[in-house]
């Protein structure tokens, strides 16, 4: 019995592979998705979204139901040792997709598996763990097995992207290298009820024994961010509100929140194409959470990679420069980025003295005039 050959594979039913499907699924494109996880996770790591990412989640037509369920975050304020060093904007607008918001991850991908589903009905296949990828040249051969351990099939596609994770199996297979380029810091999180002191507002506190950031959530929550000395993977959200204190002076409510220990790493794959098979978000390029760029560096690949898929399917005579083009801008676009992720953790490190004091002096410069309104353009990723 022949295989059917679909024009797109995804593998990774995450935020970011989802999104490219339902990209691709607007345009006509054949696409099906296949998702090592049976359930959606329930883990929240990712909450800010940027006006780069609202053009993508307004293509696909779900911007306003995503808008409607976050809060909009109107600026930052910086702070150290109890006082404030400087406030950033974010530029108001009439024009809700020109906001920064908050919204946990799992809430957002509910939202994109849901219009997915509308848009290609039992394409998203849950369960299903990917355990080879063959380019044959004028396709590529997938070999599945469900996640359970039996029902072992092959599939084929005229093009595979891989958007399955840091740890992507499918980068793995083909033999693309992904050398770790800085990293190794370590952060606690969890999710507090909201004091209110700091209204749609983004707080960090750079201090001595290092940065804590806060932000704000739906349904009067906040998160709560620290760097801390090694990954305290017993840690609980009491041990994080005392660091809190300890450092900042704040004291947060109980929560029934569990907290999360995280360690960052930044890599970059050696290409992004490789024959038929493409790679997209964390499975390309891995850089630090912080300052909420993970995701949508991911989501602004999808972004391009979609109309390049299409073009592709449609031109094969182009496909090769489309793609090469996809690779070469990305690639760009995942430096720039964590060259932007390594600042954000070098000022947020701990320091003492005159280190301090001179770094607290660059905050202060920074939020004045031009060099606050570069600063914005950078944090809210309008330039990648």
């Amino acid at each position: 019995m022949p295989v059917r050959t679909t024009d797109v594979i995804v593998v990774g039913g995450g935020p970011v592979g989802i999104l490219l499907a339902g990209l691709l699924a607007v345009r006509g494109v054949d696409v099906e998705v296949l998702e090592q996880r049976a359930e959606p996770s329930l883990r929240s790591r990712a909450i800010g979204i940027h006006p780069p990412s609202l053009r993508a989640l307004e293509q696909l037509g779900v911007a306003g139901q995503v808008l409607d369920r976050a809060v909009r975050i109107r600026g930052g304020v910086v702070r150290s040792d109890g006082r404030t060093l400087g406030r950033m904007s974010f530029a108001p607008s009439a024009d809700r997709t020109q906001s920064v918001i908050s919204l946990p991850q799992t809430e957002t991908e509910a939202v994109l598996r849901a219009r997915f589903a509308e848009l290609a009905p039992g394409r998203l296949r849950a369960g299903v763990t990917v355990t080879g990828v063959y380019d044959r040249g004028d396709r590529v051969a997938v070999d599945t097995v469900r996640t359970a351990g039996e029902a072992v099939e092959t599939l084929e596609a005229r093009y595979v992207v891989a958007a399955d994770g840091a740890r992507s199996l499918v980068r793995d297979l083909l033999g693309i290298r992904s050398a770790a380029r800085t990293g190794g810091e370590t952060y606690l999180m969890s999710d507090y009820p909201d004091t209110g002191e700091h209204p749609g507002e983004a707080v960090l506190f750079f201090e001595r024994g290092g940065v804590v950031e806060s932000f704000p959530l739906p349904g009067g929550r906040r998160r709560w961010v620290a760097m801390t000395e090694a990954l305290l993977t017993e840690a609980t959200s009491e041990d994080l509100a005392a660091l809190i204190r300890d450092r900042t002076g704040v004291r947060l409510p109980p929560t029934d929140a569990v907290a999360s220990a995280f360690s960052v790493q930044q890599r970059l794959a050696a290409r992004l194409v490789a024959g038929r098979v493409v790679l997209i978000g964390d499975a390309a390029h891995q850089i630090s959470p912080i300052g909420g760029q993970g995701m949508n560096l991911g989501w602004l690949d999808a972004l391009q990679l979609a109309p390049a898929l299409d073009r592709a399917l449609r031109e094969p005579d182009a496909a090769a420069s489309v793609l090469g083009d996809y690779d070469r801008r990305r690639r760009r676009s995942a430096r720039m980025a964590a060259r932007q992720a390594g600042f954000n953790m070098a000022m947020g490190g701990p320091v003492q003295g005159l280190r301090l004091r001179a770094r607290n002096g660059l905050v202060r410069m920074l939020a004045v005039p031009p060099a606050s309104a570069v600063l914005a353009r950078a944090f809210t990723m309008r330039w990648l």
